[in-house]
């Protein structure tokens, strides 16, 4: 806060990034809030002058851009702040990378703090609650998700996630994703929730949905650049013995994968206890990290002989390897091929008895 160089926040539609831009500037008088939903600020904000800019900030301590994304060009009007030594701190919050980082990363480059929000984390929540509460709540946070307004709310959990899904999820996609057929996203979506933690085909998907491949990668480019999907590569060092061209893709929060499937049955009469564990368990651990500033990548990890790992973080030319069991009685071995050429640091089998010692630390 003290530099000259702006503050980036990104994130998912209703994680909480208008919020906490609140709580940074409080209620003070000196703030010139422009909101990118706006159409009038979006007209005004495009292309603007810098003359203009100039009497805009007139006498104010902070100028916040809120979704940012939604307007043209708006990288050149914060690079004329900073570089015109206007005196206002610049803050921006945007729901969609992709968009908001081809408008701010060649005019900001060496101008920007760039930070990620997510929904919220299983340390967040223990932090508020506390463990034995937090613990109480699991297999409501499996079904229902981490999203702040769900978890707050008392009732209408479904409906709230619901109305998250059809008025926030693809809103930035169709607007900005040069999206022909809407209707498409809402298919993948649905075929994607099925097949959590399975490795996906292109090629599927492509004839399932009747387009071609390169439109099924975009779209999924697409949903993981505005927070929705996380998509997992294949580690591999050795291709003769490991897969290395597949994906395993999850949804960012377990409250909208079943909002796209409409399935919010209690999680003890589910079918889909196991995946809907290694979802939650897998970007849970991509927030931790992400939260506390770690660039680790994430894999997962299958030899041809069929031998696999769930999910693989490499960080700092070291490895740590997870295999996700809802079951505590459900045993895993790490196969020694894997063990052997990649030496992790820390193998473990993650269950509902041990997952939180994984996420407090």
């Amino acid at each position: 806060m003290e530099d000259r160089k702006a503050i980036i926040i990104q994130g998912a539609r209703q994680v909480g990034k208008t919020t906490l831009i609140e709580k940074i500037v409080g209620d003070r008088p000196d703030v010139l809030w422009v909101n990118g939903d706006d159409p009038s600020a979006r007209l005004r904000w495009s292309d603007i002058t810098r003359a203009l800019l100039t009497q805009l900030v007139v006498g104010y301590q902070f100028l916040v851009i809120d979704e940012a994304q939604r307007i043209e060009n708006v990288g050149l009007a914060v690079k004329m702040c900073i570089d015109g030594r206007l005196p206002v701190k610049v803050i921006l919050s945007g729901s969609s990378s992709l968009n908001l980082a081809s408008s701010l990363n060649e005019p900001l480059t060496g101008r920007k703090w760039s930070y990620e929000l997510f929904a919220l984390s299983w340390s967040e929540i223990v932090g508020a609650i506390r463990l034995p509460a937090a613990l109480n709540r699991l297999d409501e946070l499996l079904v229902t998700g981490c999203y702040p307004e769900v978890v707050t709310a008392t009732d209408s959990k479904e409906q709230r996630l619901r109305e998250i899904a059809a008025s926030y999820l693809y809103k930035d996609i169709l607007e900005y994703g040069d999206v022909r057929k809407p209707d498409l996203i809402v298919k993948l979506l649905r075929a994607l929730a099925y097949q959590i933690g399975a490795e996906v085909s292109y090629q599927e998907l492509s004839l399932l949905l009747g387009v071609d491949n390169k439109t099924v990668q975009r779209y999924i480019q697409l949903l993981e650049d505005s927070y929705v999907l996380l998509r997992l590569s294949a580690l591999s060092t050795n291709p003769r013995k490991e897969i290395s061209t597949s994906k395993k893709i999850y949804f960012l929060d377990n409250g909208i994968r079943n909002a796209v499937i409409d399935d919010f049955k209690p999680f003890a009469e589910r079918a889909d206890r196991g995946a809907l564990w290694e979802n939650f368990m897998v970007t849970e651990l991509y927030k931790h990290h992400r939260n506390q500033g770690s660039r680790g990548q994430f894999y997962f990890w299958r030899s041809k002989t069929q031998s696999e790992v769930d999910l693989v973080i490499s960080a700092g030319g070291t490895y740590e390897a997870y295999e996700f069991k809802y079951s505590a009685r459900k045993k895993a071995r790490f196969a020694k091929s894997f063990l052997e050429r990649y030496k992790p640091r820390e193998t473990k089998v993650i269950n509902p008895e041990n997952f939180h010692e994984s996420l407090l630390h």
